[in-house]
């Protein structure tokens, strides 16, 4: 028998609006920083030949970016970092490009916040949602 999967779509008080806006944009920079890194090491130079398109899997960027939560000072935890990226690849993959639009962080144009996580790492306690060391009313 197949496991159910339920979505649960609450509403989170206005008060977390400052952690979660934090947690969005350090989303954005993650996705920026993948765009990047596709960006560049998407073209090969090879001798005598030319350019040769090289694809950069997600498990690569994983390597690539595994200290920027450290030497940026991200709030955000591993499996967010590991999500954006998955998410970030799946698209590049799905569009057949090697770099996407960057994610503006503010101004007019600024990205709508996402948070993505694998199903660890949100925990419901106390009626509360738990994830990345704080607790959200919802």
């Amino acid at each position: 028998m197949k496991p159910v999967i339920k979505t649960l779509s609450v509403r989170v008080h206005d008060k977390h609006a400052s952690v979660l806006n934090r947690m969005a944009f350090d989303v954005n920079q993650v996705w920026n920083a993948a765009n990047a890194d596709c960006a560049e090491l998407s073209w090969v130079a090879v001798p005598e030949v030319g350019y040769i398109n090289f694809g950069t899997s997600a498990f690569d960027l994983m390597k690539d970016l595994k200290g920027i939560r450290k030497e940026r000072s991200m709030i955000i935890d591993s499996t967010a970092v590991q999500e954006t990226i998955a998410v970030h690849a799946k698209a590049r993959k799905q569009f057949k490009k090697n770099k996407l639009h960057w994610r503006c962080s503010g101004g007019a144009k600024k990205a709508l916040g996402w948070i993505p996580f694998k199903s660890g790492a949100a925990k419901w306690v106390n009626g509360q949602v738990r994830y990345a060391g704080y607790y959200f009313k919802v």
